[in-house]
C-alpha cells in the first residue's frame, strides 16, 4: 500500500455500494493505496415523493457533495445522470470510468417484450422521459409512476402489481441481474437520460495529488460522450428529470450526438441529431440543443419542470488531454418528429 486510506463516499443502496465497490477497487489497482466506503444518507434515499414532485436535480448527489467538500470523505462516486449539470466551486469531476451499457430495458411478465404487451398493459416507471417515449411509441400503455430500489420494482412485476417496469440496463448489468431482461429498449424508441450508465468520480479540485490519482481511471471517450449530452441538458435547461434523452457516441475523431425532447403524454416528440469533432463535445451538445429550441423544445421542459428543485451542482469536465476546438457539425436528422 502507497499512502493512506482513501475515504469513498457513496449512497447506501445495494446499486450505488456495488458501483463504488467496483470504483473502489479500480482505484487501488491504479493507486496501490487501500480505499474504504462511507455511506451517506441523501436527501432523494430519505423522501418517499415521487422525483418528479421533489425534483430529481440533485437529490441523489447533494449530501455526497457536501461530504466532499465538507471533508468527510476523500471522494465520491455518483451515477451521472443524477447530477446537475451546474458547476460548483471547489469540486471536479476526476474521473469518468469506461462506461457501461447506457440503454434502457423492459422486465415484463412472461418473457414479454415492448412490442408483445398486451393493450393497456400497465407499466411502471419513475422517469418523465421514459413515460414521454413509451406513450409515443404506444400511446394504449398505462404508465404508473413508481419509487424504490431494483429488487421493489422487480417485485412489481413478479407479484402482479405491473405487467412491465423500465430500468437501466447498467444498473442491472453491475447488479448481476442481467437475465431478469425481456426486452433491450432501441434508443430509436426510447433514448436513455444524459450521462445514464456512466460513473463520476469527484473530489476537491485543490487536493492536486488525489485529482492526479483518479485520473488515471478515466476513460477520454466516455468523457467525451457524456459532457456532450450534459451540455445538450444545460442548454435546454433541463433537470434531470425532464422529458429529454441523448446518447452520444465516439468513431474515431468524429462524435455524433442525437437527442430527444418530449410531451410526458406522447403527444409531441422531438428528434435530432448531429455530429461533430470529438474535442469539442460540449459546443456539440449545445449546436444540438439550439435545434431543439428552435422545434419548440423549451415548451415541452417547461411544461414538464417540477415545482421544487435541488441546488444544481457540477458537470463532468473536458478531457485534460483535448484540447478544445471550434467544432462545424452537420445534421443527421433534419427535422423534428412528431407523435401521431
Amino acid at each position: 500500500m502507497s499512502g493512506s486510506v482513501l475515504r469513498l463516499g457513496t449512497r447506501a443502496s445495494a446499486l450505488a455500494t456495488t458501483q463504488s465497490r467496483w470504483v473502489a477497487a479500480a482505484v487501488q489497482r491504479a493507486t496501490g493505496r487501500d480505499v474504504e466506503l462511507v455511506e451517506v444518507t441523501t436527501f432523494g434515499d430519505t423522501s418517499r415523493a415521487h422525483l418528479s414532485e421533489i425534483g430529481g436535480t440533485g437529490v441523489f448527489a447533494a449530501a455526497l457533495r457536501q461530504a466532499v467538500a465538507g471533508g468527510e470523505v476523500d471522494f465520491a462516486v455518483h451515477s451521472l445522470k443524477d447530477l446537475p449539470t451546474a458547476a460548483v466551486e471547489g469540486l471536479v469531476v476526476a474521473a469518468v470510468p469506461t462506461r457501461e451499457d447506457p440503454r434502457d430495458v423492459l422486465v415484463a411478465r412472461d418473457g414479454l417484450t415492448l412490442k408483445a404487451l398486451p393493450q393497456g398493459a400497465r407499466i411502471g416507471t419513475g422517469s418523465p422521459r421514459r413515460q414521454a417515449q413509451l406513450l409515443a411509441a404506444r400511446p394504449d400503455l398505462d404508465v404508473r409512476p413508481v419509487r424504490g430500489n431494483v429488487d421493489r420494482r422487480l417485485a412489481m412485476v413478479t407479484d402482479g402489481s405491473l405487467d412491465a417496469v423500465v430500468l437501466a440496463y447498467a444498473g442491472l448489468r453491475r447488479l448481476g441481474r442481467g437475465d431478469v431482461v425481456t426486452d433491450v429498449l432501441d434508443p430509436d424508441v426510447v433514448l436513455p437520460a444524459p450521462g445514464q450508465g456512466a460513473l463520476a468520480v469527484e473530489c476537491r479540485s485543490d487536493d492536486h495529488a488525489l485529482v492526479a490519482s483518479l485520473a488515471l481511471i478515466d476513460d477520454a471517450d466516455s468523457r467525451s460522450a457524456v459532457a456532450a449530452e450534459r451540455a445538450l441538458l444545460a442548454a435546454l435547461e433541463a433537470g434531470c428529470t425532464a422529458p429529454v434523452g441523448a446518447l452520444a457516441a465516439v468513431s474515431g475523431s468524429s462524435l455524433s450526438l442525437r437527442a430527444v425532447a418530449a410531451a410526458t403524454d406522447g403527444s409531441v416528440v422531438l428528434r435530432r441529431g448531429l455530429t461533430g469533432p470529438v474535442d469539442d463535445p460540449s459546443a456539440l451538445g449545445r449546436e444540438l440543443a439550439d435545434l431543439l429550441l428552435v422545434d419548440g423544445a423549451a415548451r415541452l421542459v417547461e411544461r414538464a419542470e417540477p415545482s421544487s428543485q435541488i441546488t444544481p451542482s457540477l458537470p463532468a469536465q473536458p478531457h485534460p488531454s483535448r484540447p478544445t476546438q471550434p467544432t462545424s457539425s452537420r445534421p443527421t436528422q433534419p427535422s423534428p418528429e412528431r407523435a401521431s
